[in-house]
């Protein structure tokens, strides 16, 4: 025994390994380099990125400098380690959302401290193969976090659309804060620089979605605000100076007495990392030609993504749905169009860094209000809506948790509700429905019709089909505990899917009431998958006989006549059903 053991750790280290290589790049990576496409995109993306990535690092609560820093650091990092050849990295509205409230309870340090954490939790992933479980995110789920995440991102955007300063962790408190305050001493100039904004480039999406809208408008906002300071007028609050260069990188500054709050923290970070990079490549697959992503290779580029990030004051980071989608749109073919997205922001720090420091709060709130809402695709939400009504239930349930509750939460109370509705709709599927009896003998005028009309009187037939399994066992089973006036009944199990251990349970529960009220129970053509379930849970115990188990229904039927003429039989001569066949009846 003990020698065996290392022979098999030795073989999961072997298998670890050899999983491990795979994550890493390869030179079939850049085979699609298309030089000016790429290069093309790359720009276009960086355009988008700007704001966005100045916006999330405001809105989180560590600095527009530190969303730069992401999108720089974590962009680079994952295009060339990430799993697909078009996603694109950075700061994202999900992963604001839950990095407001740590940042809130444990500072800068204690963000930096959770991205290094979900870094380390990403590669563990990466390497066990998780990356595969996406699969078995059911799209109602889906759908109702993204319109959650969305009303999130536009709800945060309310403190500084309408020129306030209020701070709350939780989402519904700020929006009543942030109105309350707005009440007391309103203000026009925020919140129409917000919504013009906002509706400049969800407008400019529509004509041309390649355009750089929120760049152009930004810069538009910045230059007019500007211009009101020079002039002596009141003016709209600006993000303030931002670093010029990327910061040295260094561990921070971990605090220990919180580790264990922190830990917590990281795992929900990395699961929605995990979650967000994973929905964004499969939309990059389904917009862009012969494109497929590797799971696994996304987790492990975007683990090392944020263990990067951190090291140069970077908050966690995610890919980006948004800017992926401008990438495929513009063109780009391979990982050169992202690297280039992040090299082009690097640009914008160490050049115009101080003009970046005069961008009014509020023209980045209308970036981000305009993202959510692009973020909303009614396209998909309809169908979905209008396809049954677990769907819907799913979804809508999805995305209140989403808002009141936390992120990780949400997509595991929709995971919940969607196994109940489709446990649900499986249960209504289950039958149980009184058949005839097979007699092939039968012929027309034969002299024994009348005997055996009398016979199948006391006999009585059913069929049980779909799955036998705890929602469906007791409504359609219960209903047989009730059969009187027969004295044999023959159970036709051919035709069931599936058999769990409380469905046999209950079986083994009503067979026995019968059998004590006198009615003889035969069981015919369960599957020998499902009948080793039934004699676990004792179900051949509570026959009169254990060879009351027929291959076939007519073999049955034939016996249960024995029984109703009283004709004396010796039960071992009856079929045994150690094997199923398709019952023929």
């Amino acid at each position: 025994m003990n020698a065996a053991m290392p022979g098999r750790s030795g073989r999961t280290l072997a298998g670890l390994l050899v999983r491990g290589d795979r994550l890493l790049p390869r030179r079939e990576d850049w085979a699609h380099v298309h030089l000016r496409r790429d290069l093309t995109a790359g720009v276009m993306v960086a355009l988008v990125a700007l704001p966005l990535a100045l916006g999330f690092g405001v809105s989180s609560g560590v600095g527009a400098g530190a969303g730069l820093v992401t999108a720089i650091v974590a962009g680079a990092v994952a295009a060339v380690f990430g799993g697909s050849r078009v996603q694109v990295s950075g700061p994202t509205g999900a992963m604001t959302v839950v990095l407001i409230p740590i940042v809130a309870a444990h500072g800068v340090d204690g963000v930096l401290t959770v991205g290094l954490l979900a870094g380390v939790i990403l590669l563990v992933l990466a390497v066990t193969g998780a990356g595969q479980a996406i699969r078995y995110l059911p799209v109602p789920v889906i759908e109702g976090f993204t319109v959650g995440i969305a009303a999130i991102i536009a709800l945060q955007q309310l403190p500084a659309a309408l020129g306030v300063d209020v701070h709350a962790e939780k989402i519904l408190v700020l929006t009543r804060e942030a109105l309350h305050a707005w009440s007391e001493r309103p203000t026009w100039g925020a919140p129409l620089t917000a919504v013009g904004v906002a509706l400049g480039i969800v407008a400019m999406a529509r004509v041309r979605a390649a355009f750089p809208a929120a760049l152009v408008l930004v810069v538009g906002v910045t230059l007019g605000n500007a211009l009101l300071a020079d002039r002596g007028k009141p003016a709209l609050a600006t993000i303030g100076s931002i670093p010029s260069g990327l910061p040295a990188p260094r561990l921070p500054a971990v605090p220990w007495a919180d580790l264990d709050t922190l830990l917590l923290a990281a795992v929900a970070v990395a699961a929605l990392g995990a979650l967000e990079s994973l929905l964004s490549a499969t939309v990059a697959d389904a917009m862009s030609v012969g494109e497929r992503h590797d799971p696994d290779r996304e987790l492990f580029g975007q683990g090392l993504a944020n263990i990067a990030s951190p090291l140069f004051g970077g908050v966690p980071a995610t890919a980006a749905i948004a800017r992926t989608a401008v990438n495929v749109r513009s063109g780009a073919s391979s990982r050169l169009a992202a690297l280039t997205h992040a090299v082009l922001l690097l640009a914008v720090v160490l050049v115009v860094s101080r003009w970046v420091a005069h961008i009014p709060l509020a023209a980045l709130a209308g970036v981000l209000v305009a993202t959510a809402v692009q973020m909303i695709r009614v396209s998909s939400l309809t169908p979905l809506l209008r396809a049954t009504p677990g769907d819907a239930a799913t979804l809508l349930i999805t995305a209140a948790a989403t808002i009141a509750l936390d992120l990780v939460l949400a997509v595991i109370i929709g995971l919940v509700a969607a196994g109940f509705f489709a446990v649900r709709q499986s249960a209504a599927s289950a039958r149980l429905s009184e058949i005839p009896l097979d007699d092939r003998e039968h012929q027309e005028g034969d002299h024994h019709e009348e005997e055996r009309r009398l016979l199948d009187e006391h006999i009585v037939a059913y069929r049980l089909e779909g799955p036998l399994f705890f929602a469906a066992a007791h409504d359609f089973l219960l209903e047989l505990a009730e059969v009187d006036t027969v004295r044999v009944v023959v159970l036709r199990m051919s035709h069931l899917t599936t058999v769990d251990a409380t469905g046999a349970h209950v079986l083994a529960d009503v067979i026995g009431r019968l059998e004590r009220r006198g009615v003889t129970v035969l069981i015919s053509g369960a599957r020998p998958e499902h009948l080793a379930v039934l004699r676990h849970l004792g179900v051949p115990q509570q026959l009169a006989h254990e060879r009351h188990l027929f291959a076939t229904t007519p073999e049955a039927i034939a016996h249960a006549r024995l029984h109703v003429a009283r004709i004396t039989h010796d039960p071992t001569d009856a079929p045994s059903a150690t094997t199923s066949q398709e019952d023929p009846a």
